[in-house]
């Protein structure tokens, strides 16, 4: 019994998801209407259906306790033979009638679930984009697109395929129900006697299929999350090997999905036999007490084939809900992976009275900034306190897990302080909508990303309304735009996954020209020449030097030889700046910086290539 409760939650469950989308549910009532409507009418002809065969049973092929009369006069004044013609047009008539109104209603249905889907799955696309970094560290990009594309997909199945069905066979349970009991109650009561064993087995089954479906979803999330990862870094994969590896975590999660996929299918076949066996037993209730009937002469062979026609009819949305509660319990599931998500709220987003950015200088401020990227974790900004002034190149630089990165990801508002706060010109970056702000904030990282698009449109995307003059002057000042001219198709070529047709050192002049299109008045560079050979550094320094003329600038670097014009070097240990000053105050200082600076220096002296010596 401690199954019951599940299926009961089903219902409720897909209720709570209706109300979540109430809003683009209401957008397509008109075609919802007009859905309902049509299958009013099929219903309609579902219920005519069956009397052109009372008629002719009862007033052309036998002698009836109404001694042949229908009570309805137009069929009294026919011939036997003409009403054997009129029954069988009728039949047709009804037939065709019916298959229209059924394929109105599920055009209607499908279009009206697709379109709100289509928008719910928009929305759905647009509020993971805006959920914080804090959210994507920890949730998996494969389990994401799952939910994005997958389990809206399985929605939009259900709808059409189980929704529609249930919902119109339901409304002729109740309309023939209705019509049986105008014809003989007793027999209407035996006919609709079994309909209260149904919910048991509904119930028993049912629950145990919708905690199937609900762990073979996760399944399919966890694989595409494997997926997904591995053909990100199908590089790294290949170079280390790692085929058979990462196979074996896929090759578990699938096998696991297989194994759940199984035994749902197997327990919606048992619940669907079960409840063929009580429908078998129904009928033949029906047909004993009925005979009974027709021997009494209480009604006619016409009456009771009505009947029998109708009970064939009225028990299939039994066999339509034990086919469909597999299929309901992974609507349920999805749905609810849908709404856990849309309900996740972001950790940084617009705080109430947020006014747009007015055009900024580039004025920062740090005030007694703490961060941590978990509540209770250690501090990875301490106690911050920092001035920058507009158009001051501030260098970040300090060991690994300093706390550089996590500062300059500060100051696009990707995180916001848990204690202390930000301010640019003297606004606090709180009180600024994040898209007016971010609008006015250039970041490169240390391995860039471009889009699928062409080498154009990668540039453009930095600013709204960026012209092909803009991204011309943005590529020549990062130096990009000779290579990027002297390839076949110049600035339409389109770039593969990831920038992959297009070395390290392009990549990042791409990158940095995305940025200068932008004209923003604060940059913020990660490591932008990490990993580069000396020739593309040389030319991505050079872009950096350009673009960050001018502008409040944060520069994270390892290479120190690369900070030394900076206006201002911070030097972090442990999420601390315990060094401030120039690069000749730093060296004159003999700090950290200083042992640091002069550690690569000799690193640098001891791998500069030697001279070839004159050959004997």
């Amino acid at each position: 019994m401690a199954e019951a409760p599940a299926l009961r939650e089903v219902v409720p469950s897909l209720r709570r998801s209706l109300r979540r989308f109430g809003p683009e549910l209401r957008k397509q009532r008109l075609l919802l209407v007009g859905a309902t409507l049509f299958i009013i009418l099929e219903t309609a002809m579902r219920l005519v259906e069956p009397w052109p065969l009372k008629f002719v049973l009862d007033q052309a092929i036998t002698t009836t306790p109404t001694e042949g009369s229908s009570g309805i006069g137009f069929i009294d004044a026919l011939s036997p033979d003409t009403l054997l013609l009129v029954c069988g047009v009728a039949v047709a008539v009804a037939a065709a009638l019916r298959a229209g109104f059924s394929y109105l209603s599920t055009v209607a249905l499908a279009l009206a679930g697709n379109r709100m889907l289509t928008e719910i799955r928009g929305q759905l696309y647009r509020h993971v984009q805006r959920l914080s970094l804090r959210f994507h560290s920890k949730a998996r990009a494969g389990d994401l697109l799952t939910r994005i594309i997958g389990d809206i997909g399985r929605l939009q199945e259900v709808m059409v395929t189980a929704a529609l069905p249930l919902f119109a066979n339901t409304l002729t349970l109740v309309g023939m129900a209705i019509v049986m009991f105008l014809i003989n109650w007793q027999l209407a009561l035996v006919a609709l006697a079994l309909f209260p064993l149904f919910s048991p087995a509904m119930v028993r089954s049912g629950g145990k299929i919708r905690g199937v479906a609900r762990k073979q979803r996760k399944q399919e999330g966890e694989m595409a999350a494997v997926a997904s990862e591995s053909l990100g870094a199908i590089k790294v994969v290949q170079a280390l090997g790692l085929e058979k590896t990462l196979e074996k975590g896929f090759a578990a999660s699938n096998h696991a999905s297989l194994k759940e996929g199984v035994q749902g299918k197997r327990l919606a076949a048992g619940l669907e036999r079960r409840v063929d066996v009580l429908v078998g037993i129904g009928t033949a209730l029906v047909l004993w007490f009925g005979a009974l009937q027709v021997r009494k002469g209480a009604i006619t062979p016409g009456d009771l084939v009505v009947f029998l026609m109708y009970l064939k009819t009225a028990f299939k949305p039994m066999r339509d809900l034990a086919k469909y509660t597999g299929r309901l319990a992974q609507a349920a599931a999805a749905a609810e992976r849908v709404v856990e998500l849309m309900d996740t709220e972001p950790d940084v987003r617009d705080r109430p009275g947020a006014v747009p950015a007015p055009a900024l200088a580039g004025h920062v401020r740090f005030e007694q900034v703490s961060f941590a990227y978990d509540y209770g974790e250690r501090l990875a900004i301490c106690g911050l306190d920092l001035d920058v002034p507009a158009g001051t190149r501030v260098a970040l630089v300090g060991p690994s897990g300093a706390g550089k990165s996590t500062l300059a990801s500060l100051v696009p508002r990707l995180y916001d302080p848990i204690a202390g706060r930000i301010t640019v010109d003297g606004h606090d970056l709180r009180d600024l909508t994040l898209e007016s702000y971010r609008a006015q904030v250039a970041v490169v990282l240390q391995e860039s990303v471009l889009f699928g698009v062409s080498i154009r449109d990668n540039i453009a995307w930095g600013t709204a309304g960026a012209t092909d003059d803009d991204v011309e002057a943005a590529a020549r000042l990062a130096n990009a735009h000779d290579f990027i001219s002297a390839l076949p198709e110049g600035y339409e070529t389109v770039m593969g996954e990831r920038g992959a047709t297009v070395s390290g050192g392009q990549r990042q002049r791409i990158a940095l020209a995305r940025a200068a299109v932008r004209d923003a008045p604060i940059l913020v560079f990660d490591e932008p020449t990490t990993g580069l050979d000396e020739a593309n550094e040389r030319e991505v320094s050079e872009a950096l030097n350009r673009l960050s003329a001018g502008r409040t600038t944060f520069l994270i670097a390892h290479a120190l030889a690369t900070v030394e014009h900076a206006d201002l070097i911070l030097y972090l240990h442990s999420g601390r700046v315990v060094e401030r000053g120039t690069h000749a105050e730093l060296l004159a200082l003999g700090g950290a910086y200083a042992a640091a600076h002069a550690l690569q220096s000799a690193e640098r002296a001891r791998h500069r290539p030697a001279e070839l010596a004159p050959a004997r």
